[in-house]
């Protein structure tokens, strides 16, 4: 199993489309163990995007990340990471494909709805910025036999 971090940002809070990307998740039989809405501060909107600081695009990426809530979350699931960056689309809504996430939903590039971490090292290090240890809930859904055989 492997974990990803998820940020409904706050174009999704904003735009009420928390349930409908969540139920999408859900019916890839990705596994919610943790969830949260909170405000992104500036603090942690550079300890996020640290690798994006010193660029010219970066004020206007905090100020759009802290300008309203988000819905930060850790999905689980076989190739968690590969299959939400595939169902999310191309990070430019106008460029992503129909079926995917941003190309049913957003026309941005900026503000394009969910953030999803883009590979293990990043994930590890996003999911400890969010969520304490003591906050992710593993559990083995009932309905997993009917998701994916059982070797694996």
């Amino acid at each position: 199993m492997e974990k990803t971090l998820i940020l409904l940002k706050p174009d999704c809070v904003q735009r009420r489309l928390i349930g409908r990307i969540i139920t999408r998740f859900e019916d890839k039989a990705l596994t919610i163990v943790a969830m949260k809405l909170l405000q992104v501060t500036p603090e942690l909107a550079k300890q996020h995007y640290v690798e994006h600081v010193e660029k010219p695009f970066y004020p206007g990426l905090e100020e759009f990340i802290t300008g309203a809530p988000v819905v930060a979350m850790v999905l689980e699931g076989l190739e968690a990471i590969r299959v939400v960056r595939e169902m999310l689309g191309k990070t430019n809504g106008l460029q992503a494909a129909p079926g995917t996430i941003r190309g049913d939903y957003s026309s941005s590039r900026q503000m394009n709805l969910v953030h999803a971490s883009d590979g293990p090292a990043a994930a590890a290090r996003e999911i400890e910025l969010y969520f304490d240890s003591t906050e992710l809930c593993g559990y083995e859904p009932v309905l997993t036999p009917w998701f994916r055989a059982s070797d694996e």
